[in-house]
């Protein structure tokens, strides 16, 4: 279980639910964190991949900022939003990262469906559904010491967040710290998939790229639903 705080009280300026506005919002601003933080990433990845994980998916985000922009600007709803943010992640990102934060960010949306906002319940089932389409992309499970193990926690404590009544930005926060201290726990574990597993011992000591990555994305929701990106 994740050591997180009990949810904070709504800040003036929170928002109960995520639509489509909120939702650009949100990949915006993961945007803007993978543009500052590139170069870490690719750090991250040097010890234990291709050293591309930064510049991919910074290239990938840049895109679904065109995206959004441009062929997506009609899109009404989160799940829309979310979906083609997704199918441009999968088009234009090389390596693993493409396909799986495409993955995930398709899977969201379909589980969003039509609905016009998603609230702190349908939120959780939404990243639910994105762990879901990962792990069955993938194959990883906790412990193996990629995205998974911080975006599995950061569900489960969306989940809890949201079946106790907490709001939209306080489930996002919540699910944020889980993230960050799933991100953490993968520091000493030896990767069982992915380029990292090829190295076998040698991979403990470093902290996943793919993992610090989804920190930052839930991040992003958590920073977007609170009204302070």
């Amino acid at each position: 279980m994740s050591a997180v705080a009990p949810d904070a009280p709504t800040a003036p300026g929170a928002l109960d639910a995520l639509d489509a506005a909120a939702a650009r919002a949100w990949l915006e601003r993961f945007a803007a964190l993978v543009a500052e933080r590139a170069g870490e990433l690719t750090d991250l990845d040097r010890p234990i991949g291709d050293s591309d994980h930064g510049v991919n998916l910074h290239r990938g985000t840049e895109a679904v900022r065109a995206a959004l922009a441009g062929p997506g600007a009609g899109a009404t709803t989160p799940g829309e939003v979310l979906a083609a943010a997704g199918r441009t992640l999968v088009s234009t990102v090389g390596g693993a990262s493409g396909p799986l934060f495409g993955t995930a960010l398709r899977r969201a949306g379909k589980a969003l469906g039509d609905a016009p906002a998603a609230d702190a319940a349908a939120l959780a089932a939404a990243l639910r559904a994105a762990l879901e389409g990962v792990v069955g992309l993938g194959g990883a499970s906790a412990g193996d010491a990629t995205m998974v193990d911080a975006l599995e926690p950061a569900v489960v404590e969306l989940e809890r967040a949201a079946a106790r009544g907490a709001g939209a930005a306080a489930a996002a926060r919540a699910a944020a710290g889980a993230a960050g201290a799933g991100a953490a726990s993968t520091v000493p574990l030896v990767a069982r998939k992915g380029r990292a597993s090829y190295l076998g011992p040698r991979s403990a000591g470093h902290l996943d790229p793919g993992a610090r990555s989804v920190e930052l994305l839930v991040g992003a929701l958590a920073e977007v639903l609170e009204g302070s990106a």
